[in-house]
């Protein structure tokens, strides 16, 4: 084994133990007091399983798992968006609509018509 397969090894070996212990620090992400907290952690789980699914394939040196990374980086987008435009919906501050008050003495109007 050559020295730059050796590195090649150490390297593939060092971003799979980052991802894992990336994972494990997600669980406080996932337990966050908002929603927008979990929905961030959707999409860093979506993350961590394609990078886990590309270190897979440098490791093996197989390409299988390209379009399932694509097809899951595509999935945690549009997650992402539906939840976005979801706390967006829910969040909109309340719309007002002036209404018009009974028309009063002192309101342009009298009970004799117009003054």
């Amino acid at each position: 084994m050559s020295v730059f397969e050796q590195i090649d090894r150490l390297l593939l070996t060092a971003a799979v133990v980052l991802v894992l212990v990336a994972g494990l620090l997600l669980v406080r992400i996932w337990r966050g007091p908002s929603m927008l907290d979990r929905a961030i952690s959707l999409d860093v789980i979506a993350a961590l399983i394609i990078a886990g699914l590309g270190a897979k394939s440098a490791v093996a040196l197989d390409s299988f798992y390209f379009p399932i990374m694509l097809v899951l980086a595509f999935l945690g987008f549009t997650g992402s968006v539906g939840i976005a435009r979801f706390i967006a919906v829910r969040d909109r501050p309340a719309v007002t609509v002036p209404t018009r008050e009974a028309p009063g003495p002192d309101a342009g109007e009298t009970k004799e018509g117009p003054k």
